[in-house]
């Protein structure tokens, strides 16, 4: 199988990444389509002054902007479904993490959890920024908000978000 270029993804995410980047911290969750920039322009030719298609396979992400998260992230994603004219998704969110060493300590109730890390003084808040082509691709971005200088980048940067984002790609009628 032929390794795939990801730098497309890798560019639009990027993107995504500077967009919500402007708007500060404590944002929701927030979900982009990515199409393909010359797809989108001549379905929208109206975009043209808007949108700079910066290379021929270039993808330009379009927010999703009634999406609401709510509850659990894979049972909401599970639930969508992308017209064939959308290449790739993304998604935007904010997390609390804490040290391995304190896991132990986590309440067993989801609001009792919530409550303990967003209080404990070890917690670290992290943007994620992650996103899929329905060929399978996939990659992360994050930055931390105690070093907002670093910006990290993996393909399996959050590996089970990327995974719920690849089943919003499934066929219809599989």
């Amino acid at each position: 199988m032929a390794e795939v270029d990801p730098s497309r993804l890798i560019a639009a995410l990027a993107d995504i990444e500077r967009h919500v980047s402007e708007l500060g911290w404590d944002q929701p969750a927030r979900l982009f389509a990515l199409v393909e920039t010359a797809t989108l322009l001549t379905l929208e030719p109206q975009l043209q002054e808007r949108i700079v298609q910066t290379a021929e396979d270039a993808l330009t992400a379009v927010e999703q902007e009634d999406f609401q998260l709510g509850g659990d992230i894979t049972a909401r994603l599970a639930r969508l479904t992308w017209p064939a004219t959308v290449t790739g998704c993304a998604i935007a969110m904010e997390r609390a993490f804490l040290p391995p060493r304190f896991e132990s300590l986590v309440p067993d109730d989801p609001e009792e959890a919530i409550e303990f890390v967003n209080s404990h003084e070890a917690r670290t808040d992290v943007r994620v920024v992650v996103g899929v082509l329905r060929d399978g691709s996939r990659h992360g971005l994050a930055r931390v908000l105690s070093s907002p200088e670093d910006l990290l980048g993996a393909e399996d940067l959050v590996p089970g978000l990327a995974d719920a984002l690849l089943a919003t790609f499934k066929e219809e009628n599989a």
